[in-house]
């Protein structure tokens, strides 16, 4: 799920990292039972938004089974602590597997109440593979370059065409990167984070992940259990069927979630004059469709890329009156300019969606096993598609890869686990990146930990994003470690945020490029 964030910067200065920290701008040596620190050595990368920001890299291995093997980087970002004593490094991840972590590092620091943030290491890092870390994988560029074949493979000829790219990809990556596709995974990538805690001479860590960054969190927790401080997860994904059901599971939560974004178009027919009844919105949102494959828009949006510029409407309602504005000028005038806007906004794939994409490419398809056999993926995508016909094929495609991908699975990890602290969860209850199951399980899972629901909301990664009620409970746990008190299912309800409302026609040309949030691709993609 990935989160776009402007470049920060790499290595340097020497500033030592510290669990019992003394006060800020001084060092102290680590507790008696930290491991000493191979040390990071820090340099200022302060930003306007967040001057106190530091860079730094970390040489890990590259294969953690040969630790005196070949070495790679990571880089990583910190909010130093300000408070007399520190709590230690709060890690944060972004999601993924792909998106680049630097930049919230001090998004998380700003965001959270600043006496809370003030007691922590806030550290941000680029997993493996990503971003700055070094290899960066890009592995076919131009892979997403418009025009596409259109998703839905109603033709052997489209059929073939779509299947040719993902098997193209899967061979570029394998022929550029065979050395480190072995090692792109859920595990490496939870082992660098145990090499991240001991250079920065922790015993213990905090963390904080979103979406797949949650996933990745369990796994951390499933290995280093003893390591864990506190770790609070954000829209949780579903360990169950990872990862083919669990993009299965997906394409029908956005399906729900699209309807719900044409209903709310519905409902203002005043500013949209698109129809007030839910289904002929919908019916007309399939015409749009079906007219851009048949003659794409400035010849660069036609259906596929049409889905992917309404799938961050999934992920965020702040969306919809972008969206809805960009589809009522295409059906009701047959202006494209908006919808062009919209779709180089929110679905075109730039250099870091391109390197995002492969590093989600190679993880997913490295975690555990796909199916090799296409006609087991067209006949439960043709099946789902009956259901859900807004986003099935568009996702089978952006994970046909891993059809072909050359390097062998992994086995799953059961991250179900009785040593830890307890672990706080956040949950929109309508989310359709992570599906609200995924957190009742991982709840199930993580004995003693505790849920907190976003009751009626279907936005991904629901704190730090205006909800106070939600905030309230991540803020009172990152100070002291307080939770709700366990309840069996839903340990503590937030109401939902209220919808967004039309945007005003003067202000709607201003706005084209779209809300302040996070970008994100479809389902599972960050």
């Amino acid at each position: 799920m990935r989160r776009r964030a402007a470049a920060l910067c790499g290595a340097a200065a020497v500033v030592a990292a510290t669990v019992a920290a003394a006060p800020a701008g001084t060092s102290a040596p680590p507790r008696a039972d930290a491991p000493a620190a191979a040390g990071i050595d820090w340099r200022k990368c302060g930003t306007a938004r967040h001057p106190a920001l530091q860079c730094a890299t970390l040489a890990v291995p590259l294969d953690h089974a040969r630790p005196r093997g070949e070495r790679i980087t990571l880089a990583l970002t910190r909010v130093p602590h300000t408070a007399p004593v520190s709590q230690g490094p709060l890690l944060v991840n972004p999601g993924g597997p792909g998106g680049s972590g630097r930049a919230l590092a001090g998004v998380v620091a700003s965001s959270l109440p600043a006496e809370v943030a003030a007691r922590y290491d806030v550290i941000g890092f680029d997993p493996r593979g990503v971003g700055a870390s070094r290899p960066a994988l890009d592995c076919r560029p131009g892979h997403f370059a418009p025009v596409r074949p259109g998703s839905l493979p109603r033709t052997p000829a489209t059929e073939r065409a779509n299947l040719a790219r993902a098997k193209s990809f899967a061979e570029a990556c394998g022929a550029k990167y065979a050395r480190v596709l072995p090692h792109l995974d859920t595990v490496a990538a939870a082992r660098d984070m145990e090499a991240i805690r001991a250079a920065l001479g922790a015993a213990r860590i905090s963390y904080f992940g979103y979406s797949y960054g949650t996933y990745l969190g369990a796994v951390y927790a499933k290995l280093f259990p003893h390591r864990v401080r506190r770790m609070a997860l954000d829209s949780v994904a579903d360990p169950a069927g990872v990862w083919y059901e669990a993009n299965l599971r997906q394409d029908l939560a956005f399906d729900d979630r699209h309807r719900a974004f044409l209903a709310w178009v519905a409902r203002h027919h005043a500013a949209y004059r698109l129809g007030t009844d839910p289904e002929r919105v919908e019916a007309r949102w399939y015409v749009m469709r079906a007219a851009l494959a048949r003659n794409p828009a400035a010849g660069k949006v036609g259906a596929a890329e049409l889905e992917d510029t309404f799938v961050p409407g999934g992920y965020h309602n702040g969306y919809w009156p972008t969206l809805a504005a960009a589809f009522a000028a295409y059906a009701r005038e047959g202006d494209t300019g908006p919808l062009v806007e919209a779709y180089e906004e929110f679905g075109a794939v730039d250099a870091a969606g391109a390197n995002s994409y492969s590093v989600y490419a190679a993880v997913q398809c490295r975690d555990a096993a796909w199916p090799r056999d296409w006609r087991r993926w067209r006949e439960d995508n043709w099946a789902l598609y009956r259901k859900a016909p807004f986003l099935t094929w568009n996702n089978a495609w952006y994970n046909a890869p891993c059809a072909f991908w050359p390097v062998p699975a992994r086995q799953p990890v059961d991250i179900a686990n009785d040593e830890l602290p307890p672990v706080l969860l956040f949950q929109a209850t309508h989310d359709a990146a992570t599906p609200y199951q995924g957190a009742v399980r991982v709840h199930r899972l993580l004995a003693g930990s505790r849920l907190v629901v976003e009751e009626g909301g279907g936005n991904h990664g629901v704190t730090l994003s205006g909800n106070a009620c939600l905030d309230r409970h991540l803020a009172a746990y990152l100070a002291d470690g307080t939770v709700p008190r366990g309840g069996g299912g839903a340990d503590a309800v937030c109401p939902a945020l209220p919808e967004p409302v039309p945007l005003e026609p003067e202000a709607a040309s201003a706005a084209s490029r779209g809300p302040a949030l996070h970008r994100l691709p479809g389902p599972g993609r960050r």
